[in-house]
């Protein structure tokens, strides 16, 4: 069930932090036991903002890394906003979309 879900995401075990290692434990059992809520989702997701918060506070990391940790962060920020109302989901894809644009 793990490989399934990071393959779906790109991503690999190996590649998440302890933390994230642990939250994402922690979404399989809820996953096994109850379902998943939107509660629990908003719940994950900040605890995986957290972490990578805690993580660029760290000054310790190459610029690449730290990029990588604020490409994530803006992800989860995207999904948390997504989850909280509709307006604020379209306001926060038309900045992340501007911010792609500008980039090019």
């Amino acid at each position: 069930m793990f490989d399934e879900i990071l393959q779906k995401t790109g991503l690999k075990y190996e590649d998440l932090t302890s933390q994230e290692k642990e939250t994402f434990h922690s979404w399989v059992d809820a996953m096994r036991e109850t379902g998943i809520s939107v509660t629990k989702v908003k719940d994950h997701i900040e605890s995986m903002k957290y972490s990578v918060e805690m993580e660029l506070g760290d000054t310790k990391h190459n610029s690449k890394r730290d990029l990588y940790l604020k490409a994530r962060l803006k992800n989860y920020m995207l999904l948390e906003a997504m989850l909280s109302t509709p307006e604020k989901a379209q306001k926060a894809l038309d900045r992340a979309l501007a911010g792609i644009v500008s980039k090019k």
